[in-house]
This record gives structure tokens, C-alpha cells and sequence, in this order.
């Protein structure tokens, strides 16, 4: 018996995310290339959805499968068939457990074949149960991120704050996205996301966060600036400036792996931009410019990615409590050095996709603390944005956007 094209492709991102550390944002867009829309969209709304319901899912096979040591594929198997089965209504519970029975031969794993089946068929009896535990009440947001990250947030934000974090990270969010260049304006109500795919593959549109694109928008340069995106992978920032800016400024980039460098090139050829030179360095150590080179300077930082949850579900399982210290001297080390190539009277802009007050504020305050020759800024971005600390913050519960931080420094 065949496998629904959806659910096979779906199974493979989801085994090499958890077996491989790889992330969605890369594998899916690899794979739907070779789907049909419709099974484009499921293999889409399975991946994601499975990883936003993990924890829960895993809590439902222990309870079912009677706590059996399982292997990786079959607990993959057992995740999918659950969200299906509790969220997807569409979807006819009897395709869904078939395939996962099927799946189990296709991962060469037929021996588990007769217990998934049975554990799917006793959680569908459930399902009624099922659906309603998954919806947005404090028992399934428990279990939907690691309690150590809901009690961080709780610290910064306060636990209602924290469960609406946890809350809007589980509820899908309409596609985001620019016009690139000249070409026309585009609403998402008027094409399917099919058609949206077919404009981003020719370059007249580029899928991006509205949040991400806040930071974008509040960069502007004269015709005759030098600037520096230091940290520009996958080019997101970087391409959406040197659109608005097609003529006059002198645009450079760089970022430290050469990967990274060529996924920015790739991403600026396909948006018909005029060519940008790319350098590879570790902007902790040394950047390979002299001082005062650059009249505005943005610092796009690597960070724990916090903000970006709902869009990219794993990573709420990959951070550790730990990894928020080691990113806040990593970026304070970027933002100091970024500091040196910004010529007097120029701008420096610091950025993360963090909702961490230990990677925005605090690395924003240390600098300033430690720089007597810079001044804090008002970003350039709405009002609604803007924090009573002279910062700019959006919030996944708040904001149709991810969460994003900006701070502005002027150099005297």
C-alpha cells in the first residue's frame, strides 16, 4: 500500500530535525519542491504542527504505548499520527493510521507495525478528549515548551505574559512577505500560497517576517554611506536594504562561515540585486576593516532565536538554560567590535530574534555603559513598538509578527 506523498516527506524532515539537528525552515522548503500544492500544504501543516504539539504528543505515547522504550522513527510515527488525528479534522482517521502503519515499513521498522496501529486506534477512540486538551488552556501550554523556558519567561514578563508567549507559538501565522523590487504589490487574500511559492521562485517576492522587515525598515541611507550588515546570513535584512537602496550607497556584508556567505549570495542573486561584496570573518574577533570605516552599522545577532518559536518550533527543545550566557558575551564581543568600523556621527544598530532580556537590554546597556562615546537612539519604527527604555520590542501575542528587539547607538 502506498503512503500519502504529504505524510512520507513529512516523516523524513521530522526524523532528520530530531536525528540530524537540522531545522524545518530548511528542510521543508527542500522537500515541497517535488509535492503537488495540496500535498505541499499538508506536508507543511503536519511538520510544524507535529513539532508545536511534541511535548504533548510524547506525554499521550508514554501514557498509550506503556511507557515503551521506542525507537526514534516509531516515536516520529506516533507524533504525527497524534496531531493529526486531535487537531486535523479534514483529515480521515482511517488514511492517517494506514499510513502510519505504512511508514513504520517504509522506516524498516514492520515489527513495531501492529503496535502503532494499536496505539493510534485507541488514541482516535480518545480523540474528543484529545482535541479539547489541545487547546489554549495552561495544561496543554505546560507541556508545549519546557518548563524551565515558561518560568524564565514567567520571570521576565509575568505568567500571563508567558502563557500568551506559549500560546501564540502554537497558532499558525499567515506567510509574510515583501515585493521585490519593481514588481507588483501582492495580497496574500488575492493567491494561494501555491502561487505565492511560484512568485518567490521568480524572485518578485521574498517570504519574510513582518518583524524582521520592522528592523529593515528602519535602516536609511544617504546616497553616499558606506554600510555594513556584519551578521547577514540568510540575507533576509540585507537584501530588503539594498532593495530599498538600489543606487548610491556602498553595501557590504559579511558573516562567518562561507556556507552562510554563498546562502547570501544565492538569496541576492535571486532577488536581482546588484552585486554585493561578501566577506567571511569572526566578527567576535576582528572585523577586516579599519576604524571609522562605515557610516551606518548593523548588527543583526546570532541569539537563542526565541522570538521566532512559532515559526520554527524545535528550537524550543534545543535551548538550554545555559546557552543564554554564553550568547550574551558572544554578541556584546559582535556589538563592540561592530563599534570600531562606525565612523563619528554614524549609526550602529543592534538587533536579535530573542524575546531574552539577557540578549537585548542587558547586551544594550552594557555596551552603553562601557562606550562613553555613544548615545542611545529612538528606533525608527511605529510608536506602538517602541519600549519606556528607548528600545523596540514586538511580541509574538502581541504583534501579527515575530519577537524581535532593536536598539540604535549613535557615535560621537
Amino acid at each position: 500500500m502506498s503512503i500519502a506523498p504529504a505524510r512520507r516527506a513529512a516523516f523524513d524532515v521530522l526524523l532528520r530535525i530530531e536525528r540530524d539537528g537540522a531545522y524545518s525552515s530548511v528542510l521543508l522548503p527542500q522537500f515541497e519542491l517535488s509535492l503537488q500544492p495540496l500535498d505541499r500544504a499538508l506536508c507543511h501543516e503536519i511538520v510544524l504542527g507535529t513539532l508545536r504539539t511534541q511535548l504533548w504528543c510524547d506525554a499521550e505515547i508514554n501514557r498509550l504505548a506503556s511507557a515503551k522504550k521506542l525507537d526514534l522513527e516509531i516515536r516520529v510515527i506516533l507524533r504525527m499520527g497524534m496531531f493529526q488525528l486531535a487537531r486535523l479534522d479534514r483529515v480521515p482517521p482511517h488514511a492517517v493510521i494506514n499510513d502510519a502503519v505504512e511508514l513504520t515499513r517504509h522506516a524498516r521498522k514492520s515489527s513495531a507495525s501492529g503496535m502503532v496501529n494499536a496505539v493510534l486506534r485507541k488514541f482516535d477512540r480518545e480523540a474528543p478528549q484529545a482535541r479539547a486538551a489541545t487547546g489554549e488552556d495552561a495544561s496543554f501550554l505546560d507541556v508545549s515548551h519546557p518548563e524551565w523556558l515558561l518560568r524564565r519567561w514567567g520571570s521576565q514578563f509575568g505568567r500571563e505574559e508567558a502563557l500568551a508567549i506559549a500560546s501564540a507559538n502554537n497558532v499558525p501565522i499567515e506567510n509574510s512577505f515583501r515585493t521585490v523590487g519593481d514588481g507588483p504589490l501582492v495580497e496574500t487574500e488575492d493567491v494561494g500560497a501555491a502561487k505565492l511559492r511560484e512568485l518567490a521562485l521568480e524572485g518578485q517576492i521574498y517570504f519574510q517576517d513582518k518583524g524582521s522587515q520592522l528592523i529593515g525598515s528602519a535602516i536609511s541611507l544617504g546616497p553616499h554611506d558606506r554600510f555594513l550588515d556584519v551578521c547577514a546570513a540568510p540575507g533576509s535584512k540585507l537584501t530588503q536594504i539594498a532593495d530599498r537602496h538600489r543606487s548610491g550607497p556602498l553595501i557590504i556584508a559579511g558573516d562567518v562561515h562561507l556556507s552562510r556567505a554563498l546562502q547570501t549570495k544565492a538569496a541576492i542573486q535571486r532577488q536581482g540585486l546588484s552585486r554585493i561584496p561578501l566577506a567571511v570573518y569572526d566578527a567576535t574577533e576582528a572585523l577586516p576593516f579599519a576604524d571609522g570605516t562605515f557610516d551606518s552599522v548593523l548588527v543583526d545577532a546570532p541569539c537563542s532565536g526565541t522570538g521566532t518559536i512559532r515559526n520554527n518550533p524545535e528550537i524550543r527543545y534545543r535551548l538550554k538554560e545555559s546557552d543564554f550566557v554564553e550568547l550574551s558575551k558572544r554578541q556584546s564581543a559582535i556589538l563592540n567590535e561592530a563599534s570600531r568600523v562606525l565612523r563619528s556621527g554614524g549609526k550602529l544598530i543592534y538587533s536579535t530574534c530573542s524575546l531574552e532580556r539577557e540578549e537585548d537590554e542587558a547586551v544594550a546597556e552594557t555596551f552603553l555603559s562601557s562606550r562613553s562615546n555613544f548615545t542611545k537612539v529612538r528606533p525608527n519604527v511605529p510608536a506602538e513598538h517602541l519600549t519606556e527604555d528607548g528600545f523596540a520590542r514586538t511580541f509574538p501575542h502581541r504583534d501579527p509578527m515575530d519577537g524581535f528587539f532593536i536598539a540604535v547607538f549613535e557615535k560621537s
